[in-house]
């Protein structure tokens, strides 16, 4: 058991969002699968279709590199969703929301906790962070005083925990993340996917709808290591890794860096079990080491080996 931002998980293996994450069957199905929370699809304050296919390639290098352009159902058509979790799981539920503006964030989050029962939501993450949707994500949240002006919004307006996702594709994430803190958020997860794309050299096209999309996967884990180390030496809340987890050995690792949880998404596509996979590799680490003797022993370690 691990508390993040007031929230029991049974173990520190969270669903990252975007991923399995659209239907209240698909959430249910992955906390079976052992993982400690659930984020959910990003939620808007409209229905979106999302870009064209190709919205997704796997690359023969590793990784995947996605352009899914935020498709959802809206917010006004997720309540069900949501509750059919809370009844089938007691697995914490992390709402992703996102929107263009502060007041579109705030309109989204009151909305949801209005039309469901306290409880449902346990937290919300602020997608601050999609490298592939126009006047959403990455394009806000490059700027700390517009990631501050949203998270202060929404943090001013709910009831429940506010963690804010951010964007690698900048030249430092620092200030940004001490932005969000400094707005009220409760939790930083970093990363987001990171800017990428591919061509197919028969045609000369590029080979994704949208031409551009996320690169995520195995080959972004150094990236997300390094946002975590740097992160959590300048702030003072807790950081929710996410980049490239695909074994016990990768979540360690991040939680040195100074990560409390982490986030799998990718991953998935090989194996849905990897929640379950994961969390058992770092119980059998800390019990096999004589230096930890619980999880937060090893949360922010490296720091020390300076």
């Amino acid at each position: 058991m691990i508390n993040i931002t007031g929230l029991k998980l049974k173990n520190p293996t969270i669903l990252a969002a975007g991923i399995m994450g659209t239907t209240g069957a698909s959430l249910i199905r992955i906390s079976k699968c052992g993982a400690g929370a659930l984020v959910t699809k990003s939620i808007g304050i409209s229905q979106k279709e999302g870009h064209k296919n190709p919205t997704m390639i796997q690359l023969e290098s590793g990784g995947y590199i996605n352009a899914m352009g935020l498709p959802n159902p809206s917010y006004h058509n997720f309540k069900a969703e949501i509750e059919k979790v809370e009844q089938n799981t007691d697995t914490p539920v992390i709402v992703s929301i996102f929107g263009g503006t502060a007041s579109e964030f705030v309109e989204i989050a009151t909305q949801l906790l209005k039309n469901t029962e306290k409880g449902v939501i346990d937290a919300f993450e602020l997608n601050v962070s999609c490298p592939h949707a126009e006047g959403y994500g990455s394009m806000i949240g490059c700027d700390p005083g517009a990631v501050g002006t949203i998270t202060a919004a929404v943090k001013d307006v709910v009831d429940v925990p506010v963690w804010v996702k951010l964007t690698p594709n900048v030249t430092d994430i620092v200030p940004i993340g001490r932005s969000a803190q400094e707005n009220g958020a409760d939790a930083i997860v970093a990363i987001n996917t990171v800017k990428g794309m591919a061509i197919d050299i028969s045609s000369g096209y590029p080979i994704l709808g949208n031409r551009f999309g996320g690169l995520s996967g195995p080959p972004v884990k150094p990236i997300a290591i390094k946002c975590i180390y740097d992160l959590y030496a300048a702030l003072d809340i807790p950081i929710i890794g996410a980049g490239g987890v695909s074994c016990w050995e990768d979540a360690v690792e991040m939680m040195m860096a100074g990560a409390s949880g982490v986030q799998i998404g990718s991953a998935v596509y090989d194996d849905i079990n990897i929640f379950s996979t994961v969390s058992k590799g770092i119980d059998q680490f800390i019990t096999e080491n004589d230096t930890y003797t619980k999880i937060e022993d090893i949360i922010g370690i490296a720091h020390t080996k300076l």
